[in-house]
């Protein structure tokens, strides 16, 4: 190999360590990213304290529509659901029997009025005839008799006719009240024996207002009960939500009664709402949910529920110290509040800001740059 072709590969080398040992004293700086995250600070309110409770709502007025005599219904005169009105007629029933008893009742109450006339003038004449001795004085005694008869006999037809005519008036079954009714029990054609007995109809449900019972533990009546002595709670206007997730409408009640046992078998004591239902919306048995107050608290520190986590050691957040590092602080928690909200007792103060989102991406320590 001739010296040219040596000094070629020599000098390359040369190039490349010179290249190695430039790069040697530069260093990339890596460059850690600081993660933002949100954060928020407690809010301080003067809050009252609810629980939910599922309640069952029921009319606070419902009656059986019933037939009181025998005979075929003629004709239904509602559909199934409808709203009816106090005295409206709801049913027919074939009257011609009742009818009958009407007339013949009346027929019997002139004859007795008749008969009471004759025994009337019988007993002035026999009066009159006594005097001038013309007849006994057990005459006399038995035309009063027969006058008295005559008086019991026609009390006793008007009786009877009142009795045709009020038999005659259930041939037309009406509302007793106003309400919404449900199906008839009986088609028109069929035959009904109330004579006996009532026979129920159709049931109406009055829909003015409307209850809503619920059962609540006794410890949680008496603290009720014990706060509601300073008339700090709102009893009169008690939030009630009716439907599910998807859409709710909430009405207000106010509590009306409160079982005067303990259930033994639950331990809970029955609480009720009523409910003014102006538009009717609100039905027998519908199922609804009560909010009911059970305490105050002024000056609650309130935080993101969903921003409180919990380990073995208990609950805690996640703040930020003044130099924006994440800071593990343990807390004592209360009440959950307006569903989304946690009330802070301890470990917290009111400037305290504290990571609403991305919790499991922080650790204590960590700094962060924090996005309010």
């Amino acid at each position: 190999m001739t010296r040219k072709h040596l000094i070629l590969p020599v000098a390359c080398a040369a190039c490349v360590l010179l290249g190695l040992f430039s790069g040697c004293g530069k260093k990339t700086a890596a460059t850690e990213t600081e993660p933002e995250v949100s954060v928020a600070t407690p809010e301080v309110d003067s809050v009252v304290l609810r629980q939910s409770y599922p309640a069952t709502l029921s009319a606070t007025q419902s009656a059986d529509v019933v037939a009181r005599v025998n005979g075929q219904i003629l004709q239904i005169l509602f559909t199934e659901g409808d709203f009816v009105t106090a005295g409206q007629p709801l049913f027919t029933i074939e009257s011609t029997t009742y009818r009958d008893a009407v007339e013949q009742a009346q027929a019997a109450l002139q004859t007795a009025i008749a008969e009471n006339e004759y025994a009337s003038k019988q007993s002035v004449a026999m009066q009159k005839a006594l005097e001038a001795d013309a007849v006994s004085k057990m005459d006399v005694i038995q035309a009063e008799s027969n006058l008295r008869q005559s008086e019991a006999a026609i009390k006793q037809a008007r009786a009877q006719l009142e009795t045709a005519k009020t038999n005659m008036s259930y041939c037309t079954v009406r509302a007793p009240f106003s309400g919404m009714i449900t199906e008839s029990v009986y088609s028109a054609g069929a035959y009904v024996g109330g004579g006996a007995a009532p026979v129920t109809l159709a049931t109406i449900y009055s829909t003015k207002t409307i209850y809503a019972m619920f059962s609540v533990s006794t410890e949680r009546y008496m603290q009720i009960a014990d706060t509601n002595n300073g008339k700090k709670l709102d009893l009169d206007h008690v939030p009630v939500v009716i439907g599910d997730t998807t859409s709710t409408v909430t009405y207000t009640g106010k509590l009306d009664y409160a079982s005067p046992d303990v259930s033994k078998s639950t331990g809970t004591v029955t609480l009720r709402l009523i409910l003014d239902n102006p538009k009717g919306e609100l039905r027998d048995g519908m199922f609804a949910t009560v909010k009911l107050p059970y305490a105050t608290e002024s000056h609650a520190l309130l935080v993101k529920d969903a921003s409180i986590s919990t380990d073995q050691l208990g609950k805690y957040l996640y703040t930020l110290n003044d130099s924006d590092k994440i800071v593990y602080t343990p807390i004592q928690v209360g009440d959950l509040y307006d569903d989304t909200l946690r009330i802070v007792t301890k470990g917290l103060r009111p400037d305290d800001r504290y990571v609403t989102t991305a919790l499991l991406k922080v650790r204590d320590g960590m700094k962060v740059k924090p996005v309010e």
